[in-house]
């Protein structure tokens, strides 16, 4: 068990370590390659938490939730629904999320928990699955509504999850969760607005993982967001969001206006 994290130290940026309580320990190398303590142990008050990984891709499930199906009276899908945001909407810890320019409508957060793909993946077992995963992390997999539905032709989902900032992930990757207790919640200037069960997923996370990898090869630092459950709302300029995941940690950003 270990929580992983990026961050600046000082002069010193892009670095990763294990997060000890209130210490650091510093590593070299690559998380997914054999990393290295370097000796340094750093306070973690000193340092700039960052988000912990850079993806190579970001899948993102939708309609994984028996609660929320049964809400919103979606039918219970055969195969993970998902599609893939770009990473350029990445932000860590504490970074701002911003409301797209010019646009009016609402911005939702949605908390959800993150799959951090350890190695190649490609066409494996559900038995199997637990070996290619590296870890777990929060994931905020914000969304500006009306973009969705805005061509009746054609939803666009890349598009209203896909903003500049919208994609908030942290505070750490932690290597092992008992998937079978994890609770997921959303605070919204403290007041939990989402408190729902992994175990009530559709299709469970080794279940996504063995199933995304029969579509389509996974590779180490993939993102898998796993979806969300009910009770996303609306955020205003200034709103706090705290996704909290328990085992994993709390995943704090605020959202605002983008400053001319």
């Amino acid at each position: 068990m270990a929580k992983w994290i990026s961050f600046n130290y000082k002069d010193d940026v892009g670095l990763f370590g294990i997060m000890d309580i209130d210490l650091i320990i510093e590593h070299e190398g690559n998380f997914f390659e054999t990393p290295k303590p370097t000796g340094r142990k750093i306070p973690l008050n000193d340092v700039q938490l960052l988000a912990p990984l850079e993806p190579n891709s970001i899948f993102a499930l939708w309609n994984n939730f028996h609660e929320r199906a049964l809400k919103e009276e979606h039918t219970i899908p055969a195969d993970p629904l998902y599609f893939m945001k770009p990473l350029s909407s990445v932000i860590g810890p504490e970074h701002t999320i911003y409301r797209p320019q010019g646009y009016q409508g609402r911005v939702i957060f949605e908390a959800e928990l993150g799959i951090v793909i350890g190695s190649k993946c490609r066409e494996v077992s559900e038995l199997e699955a637990e070996e290619y995963i590296f870890g777990y992390t929060c994931v905020n997999d914000v969304t500006a509504v009306e973009f969705l539905f805005e061509n009746k032709a054609f939803q666009q989902w890349t598009r209203c999850k896909g903003f500049d900032t919208f994609t908030p992930i942290g505070p750490c990757i932690e290597t092992e969760i008992d998937l079978d207790v994890v609770k997921v919640k959303a605070l919204q200037n403290g007041e939990t607005r989402q408190d729902y069960p992994v175990s009530d997923m559709i299709f469970s996370p080794l279940q996504i993982v063995s199933m995304i990898s029969h579509y389509q090869t996974l590779l180490p630092g993939d993102l898998i967001c796993c979806g969300t459950s009910v009770g996303a709302r609306t955020m205003k300029p200034g709103t706090k969001i705290d996704i909290v995941i328990s085992g994993i940690g709390n995943l704090s950003n605020t959202f605002d206006i983008l400053p001319n």
